[in-house]
């Protein structure tokens, strides 16, 4: 194991990774605020880094040994908090990157957590079920020295779920007792709260909601384009179809695409999905399969990126997306210079941090139930996440229009400006 302070800082990638992003962002924010140089210092180093190797016996007796992260990044607000991905590209960049957002994050939906975030170099689809808890319960292990309900808290992210959690629950449990509030996104039987699968997918909606009606772009029949058909995009799609009367005409996933103008059978091509199936080979609803470089180009009013971080370019697609509104369901899909010229073309952008924060707010939610031994009605996390995500949306889009920037340096202001205030008022 090694670890390092906030002092210790990796090489920079030649491309653009995400702490690229992050920093690009951090700076124009400080700026707007005026941050002292000190405490621009402080926000942005981690306050503590984890890089562990995994050995994993693999079903036909070999050992494999992966890499795995935990960095956290602050926790002047309370507890680190942030998923754990499995992903072949994750690294240690994109996990700093990831674990500033969920900082910035936590801190615009003004709940009592800082930013953590975790992740393993690895293609989870290569690995057994028995494979993929060998190495999740060994990656615990390794990592459970800095996790715990008041010091860090993992939860769910990119090819990672409620069964996995379980896992994490059940390794970290056998060392310190039974403790639910450890992990959250758990199944519900073990602790779990209602909506947290939903939870992501759900904020985006309430988002664009707000946004629908304070600039004039109805949500109900307007035309939707999601990238990504996973946890976030999925219930995305079901949540905009079944209750806010939106007219989903595109998705994809990483084998391509499918669109329809009239709009997509929602529920169908979900049946079809959760059967294992690719987007790409559905055949319901009279749509056409698609490229996915394609999905950036399909007219619409709301273009929502839903998968992975970097997929809005200035090389690939920034000056040919053709929508009203960017809302980021994925954490970091669009490259500063991306944003600069979508801005420019006035397409406007709600941040991740902003459209995303459904997942974490309800992860508050589980956490402060296990802490409490109560469970909260379906209805009443859905109403408090309402109630959370409309309260930071209306911070973001006040200060916006009253400094006359973007959505997302006013949500970096904000959050910046909480975190900083939480450091001072500690003795920094």
């Amino acid at each position: 194991m090694t670890a390092t302070g906030r002092s210790g800082s990796a090489p920079a990638r030649t491309t653009m990774s995400g702490k690229s992003i992050v920093e690009s962002q951090f700076e124009r924010a400080a700026n707007l605020i005026g941050l002292d140089q000190y405490m621009r210092r402080i926000l942005m180093r981690p306050f503590r880094e984890v890089q562990v190797e995994v050995p994993v016996r693999m079903d036909d007796g070999r050992i494999e040994v992966f890499t795995g992260y935990r960095i956290q990044h602050n926790g002047a607000r309370g507890p680190c908090k942030g998923g754990i991905r499995y992903h072949p590209e994750a690294d240690h960049d994109e996990v700093l990157g990831l674990a500033a957002i969920m900082t910035w994050k936590t801190a615009l939906m003004d709940i009592p957590f800082g930013g953590a975030k975790g992740g393993v170099t690895v293609d989870p689809k290569k690995l057994s079920k028995l494979e993929l808890e060998r190495l999740t319960r060994r990656f615990t292990q390794r990592i459970s020295i800095v996790l715990g309900p008041y010091r860090d808290i993992p939860a769910p992210d990119v090819n990672t779920n409620a069964q996995v959690m379980a896992w994490i629950l059940d390794e970290f449990s056998s060392r310190h007792g039974y403790t639910p509030a450890a992990v959250t996104g758990k199944p519900v039987s073990l602790g779990g709260t209602l909506g947290r699968e939903e939870a992501t997918g759900r904020g985006v909606m309430y988002v664009m909601m707000e946004y629908a009606r304070d600039f004039g772009i109805p949500l109900k029949g307007s035309r939707v384009v999601i990238q990504g058909f996973g946890n976030v995009g999925g219930h995305l799609a079901r949540l905009l179809h079944a209750e806010a009367g939106a007219k989903v005409i595109a998705v994809s996933d990483v084998s391509g695409g499918v669109v329809n103008e009239k709009g997509l059978d929602v529920p169908a091509l979900l049946a079809h999905t959760a059967a294992g199936k690719p987007v790409v080979e559905w055949p319901g609803g009279g749509g056409r399969a698609i490229a996915n470089t394609e999905i950036w180009t399909i007219p619409c009013d709301w273009l929502v990126p839903a998968a992975l971080g970097g997929v809005i370019t200035r090389e690939t697609n920034a000056r040919t997306i053709d929508c009203k509104v960017v809302v980021e369901g994925a954490n970091e899909p669009t490259t500063p210079i991306a944003d600069l010229i979508l801005e420019e073309r006035g397409i406007p952008v709600i941040p991740d941090f902003l459209a995303n924060a459904g997942g974490v707010t309800v992860s508050y939610y589980e956490w402060s139930q296990n802490l409490q031994q109560y469970r909260w009605t379906h209805e009443q996390v859905n109403r408090e996440l309402h109630a959370t995500i409309t309260k930071a949306y209306v911070g973001v889009r006040d200060l916006a229009k009253q400094r006359g920037v973007t959505f997302r340096t006013a949500a970096y202001a904000i959050a910046l400006q909480r975190v900083a205030e939480a450091e001072r008022l500690r003795g920094n």
